[in-house]
């Protein structure tokens, strides 16, 4: 798979992922969060876990390393699920959805950050700058430029550096386990534990009745198929670059709002989804450029460091 087929893919999850907004904005006057988060993830879990045993051990699926003590990854992500859907829940509680969307989307530069700070990555300017158009068209998108903090910001931002760590844990899956097998794992751990803490909070089902198809539909589409496709995307795909795209997911979600729940776009927010398209298109720029310079890098660092070796070993 090329790098540009692996950007259309988390394209993709970024368009499934907008189109749930509207569901999930109907489930939220049904049921609270952790029993709508537990029942969707625990059902998406379960609908791969029979393709895990049956066809996730297929070439397409097997990762290049692979190993037991890499079974910690879909745990450590399902935690992550949890904890940044309850905190972008909690601080909803005390602040405003565009300062909660625009908060959130700052997991855009916090991925290449965090990369840079505990993983040693080398970042262009190129990532820096469309991260920057990308937070600037989030911020346009989901409050018009008006942004004003309260005490739940906080919680949103810690949400938010949650988020980009998930991303980091999935791109570093990629390569050390099998895409189903990774994806029913980290479901199941997120379903667990909304669950746990919807029982343990008392929380009531009765909205189930009515709200069941929104859970049917968040966990067939914007759970088993979008997560999963985004592990699928970032095997290939930097999470650099699965950041930004997956940002697009704020413009569709406007979309689909405007389609279906008919909430009207103001000019500052279309600018918005102008500078978040731009970011994208920074980002396929600086891919065509970093993949151009990767045979000759290649060439000398296999040349003076190891002759003969493949850089495989090492990826």
């Amino acid at each position: 798979m090329t790098r540009f087929k692996a950007d259309l893919i988390l394209l993709l999850v970024a368009l499934v992922w907008g189109s749930a907004f509207a569901a999930q904005r109907v489930a939220a006057g049904y049921l609270d969060a952790f029993t709508f988060n537990g029942l969707r993830f625990l059902l998406a879990g379960l609908i791969l876990t029979p393709f895990v045993y049956r066809g996730g051990r297929g070439a397409a699926q097997r990762p290049a390393r692979a190993g037991k003590h890499s079974l910690w990854l879909p745990v450590l992500a399902g935690g992550l699920l949890f904890a940044a859907g309850g905190l972008q829940q909690a601080g909803l509680a005390e602040t405003t959805a565009g300062n909660a969307g625009f908060i959130t989307g700052l997991y855009v530069v916090f991925v290449p950050f965090l990369l840079s700070l505990f993983w040693k990555e080398r970042m262009t300017w190129v990532v820096w700058a469309a991260a920057g158009l990308a937070v600037a068209g989030g911020l346009l998108l989901s409050t018009g430029g008006a942004l004003r903090f309260n005490r739940g910001d906080l919680l949103e931002l810690i949400g938010a550096v949650a988020w980009a760590l998930h991303v980091i844990v999935v791109g570093r899956a990629t390569s050390r386990m099998e895409v189903l097998k990774f994806s029913a794992g980290q479901f199941l751990t997120a379903g667990g534990l909304n669950l746990a803490f919807s029982l343990v909070l008392g929380a009531s089902w009765n909205g189930l009745a009515v709200a069941w198809w929104t859970v049917l539909y968040v966990a067939l589409f914007s759970t088993t198929l979008g997560y999963t496709l985004q592990v699928v995307g970032q095997k290939v795909a930097p999470p650099t670059d699965a950041s930004i795209l997956l940002s697009m997911e704020a413009v569709f979600a406007a979309l689909f709002g405007w389609l279906f729940l008919h909430e009207a776009l103001s000019g500052q927010q279309l600018l918005g989804c102008a500078l978040i398209l731009a970011a994208i298109l920074l980002t396929q720029v600086g891919g065509v450029w970093a993949d151009r310079k990767k045979p000759a890098e290649g060439v000398d660092k296999r040349s003076s460091e190891r002759p003969g070796g493949s850089l495989m070993e090492n990826d």
